[in-house]
């Protein structure tokens, strides 16, 4: 890619207000291919620090936010036992956009339209460094797990697997 200016997503407005050290990291798209595995081979990074966001809506809580590890599977089970909900499901890909400003493939923890509860599963501890969208196809930010968590006033904890 050039090395052109790269133009600040909302999120990177965010990050700049509260002072936290972060890195935009254009890659190229394919339509086809939204997936964090197409990402992260792009970047030439680990997949397992390449995190995905992901939208839920819980039966007690309403709207929710989990952030994990891009060739994961959310366990829904765990995330309504973490949110305080007894059941959720991930939301329509067509409620994302009016829900939260953002597209499928462009969804970041930082920068919704309204802030929502945010999960982020706890392997993002074991990296220097995790990426997340940066609001738009095509551009991650790359930042510190725990200025993440400050930023999007998250909680870590188990959102899959057998620990």
């Amino acid at each position: 890619m050039s090395k052109e200016k790269i133009a600040k997503t909302n999120a990177a407005r965010l990050l700049d207000r509260d002072k936290i050290k972060y890195e935009l990291v254009p890659y190229e798209v394919d339509e086809n291919d939204l997936s964090c595995i197409h990402v992260a081979a792009t970047l030439g990074e680990n997949i397992e620090q390449v995190f995905k966001t992901l939208v839920l809506h819980g039966d007690k809580s309403g709207y929710f936010v989990c952030v994990i590890p891009g060739e994961h599977e959310i366990d829904l089970k765990l995330a309504a036992k973490v949110s305080g909900n007894k059941k959720c499901d991930l939301i329509p890909v067509k409620e994302l956009l009016p829900l939260t400003g953002y597209i499928r493939g462009g969804c970041s923890p930082i920068g919704m339209k309204k802030h929502f509860p945010t999960y982020i599963h706890h392997t993002c501890n074991d990296y220097p460094y995790i990426y997340v969208s940066a609001g738009i196809r095509g551009l991650q930010v790359k930042l510190a797990p725990a200025d993440l968590v400050k930023v999007s006033q998250a909680q870590v904890c188990t959102l899959f697997g057998v620990e």
